[in-house]
């Protein structure tokens, strides 16, 4: 069958996807800290959310609050559809996301999450695995789109386990000097694209 995509509304990104977001995919954006993820992610959800389809986006990082100047700093227009929830429970989120079928669900980030049913803290082996195994049997079922923010080591790798990159169907990768405004994003991977399309942002 073919596959539906969602457009971003941003045509670099949309084209390092293979032409938008295909409906019920994971998708894994690491860079370093700092580089601008939230910020880029931000945008896509503000744009996104114009319509009237809800878009959620979760924070383990940054209060709602902290979203909101953000979001008002980037854009000027009220947004009723975008929803914040800043939370670091991994069964929590995955039942907010049952609740309110966004048509996109960013999580900032995936190293943030943590839930009971599994030992050790954020950020470790087994916390990272079961958070992104919980995010992608919900974006597959549910045909929800999921993106998930990685950190990266000072090595310049996903930080986390390899298998989140073999789990999800694209990794993004954005990447730029930070004094510079040119942020260049590439593919890693992509199950439904090409990897060898560049998007060039600019902050």
């Amino acid at each position: 069958e073919r596959k539906h995509r969602i457009l971003t509304g941003f045509s670099e990104l949309d084209t390092v996807l293979g032409g938008g977001i295909v409906r019920g995919s994971a998708v894994l954006l690491a860079g370093d800290p700092g580089i601008g993820k939230s910020t880029l992610l931000l945008q896509i959800a503000l744009k996104m959310s114009e319509g009237k389809e809800n878009v959620l986006y979760i924070s383990g990082e940054e209060s709602e609050e902290q979203i909101k100047l953000r979001a008002e700093r980037i854009s000027s227009k009220k947004n009723s559809n975008l929803l914040i929830f800043s939370n670091t429970s991994t069964d929590l989120v995955c039942e907010i996301i049952v609740k309110t079928k966004p048509m996109l669900v960013i999580i900032d980030s995936i190293q943030t999450m943590e839930s009971e049913n599994v030992s050790g803290l954020s950020g470790s082996v087994g916390q990272v695995r079961y958070g992104a195994m919980q995010f992608i049997k919900l974006a597959k079922t549910m045909g929800i789109p999921i993106i998930m923010v990685g950190h990266v080591t000072k090595e310049g790798m996903v930080a986390g386990p390899m298998v989140l990159s073999h789990m999800v169907d694209t990794v993004l990768f954005l990447e730029g000097e930070k004094f510079t405004a040119t942020r260049i994003l590439r593919s890693l991977k992509n199950r439904f694209g090409p990897v060898d399309e560049v998007g060039i942002f600019a902050m």
